[in-house]
């Protein structure tokens, strides 16, 4: 048990989740762009860019690249352990105010260092939260752990 509550992160998304935590896609992408190499697809792009129908696989080499990022999303560390974005202003906030986690804080709600996650992940941080704060971490583990949920407009 004591692994999966380090798993959850400070703002209530659980790391052992998280597509660059499992690596699921880092793998996938560094399997296209081995894959991709051995057909010597680089050379199919550029003659299929020649014509009007595959005129956008001119951008291949810029697919290859971002790939190339991709494989670098890997995070081996839950964010407790200090993976994660390193200048996390979440995480720095909860150590300063020795905090477990937002769900401690009686802001959360509202703070303002919580709308960075919205972009990716929608309210899942808030409701996460919620969750852990009404009815405790053991029974958050058990359950379901959202990672994204669309916001109510």
């Amino acid at each position: 048990m004591s692994d999966q509550i380090e798993m959850i992160a400070y703002c209530g998304l659980y790391c052992a989740e998280c597509p660059n935590h499992t690596g699921r896609i880092a793998d996938l992408a560094r399997d296209l762009r081995k894959e991709l190499r051995s057909v010597r697809f680089d050379k199919t792009a550029e003659v299929l860019s020649e014509l009007s129908f595959f005129r956008l696989f001119k951008d291949y080499g810029q697919c290859y690249e971002v790939l190339g990022g991709m494989v670098k999303l890997r995070c081996r560390k839950a964010c407790r352990e200090g993976g994660g974005n390193p200048f996390c202003k979440i995480r720095k906030c909860c150590q300063k105010k020795e905090l477990e986690g937002c769900w401690l804080c009686d802001d959360f709600e509202t703070c303002k260092k919580l709308e960075d996650l919205r972009a990716n992940h929608g309210i899942a941080h808030i409701k996460n939260l919620c969750r852990i704060k009404r009815k405790g971490i053991d029974e958050y583990l058990d359950g379901k752990k959202h990672w994204y949920v669309k916001p109510v407009e």
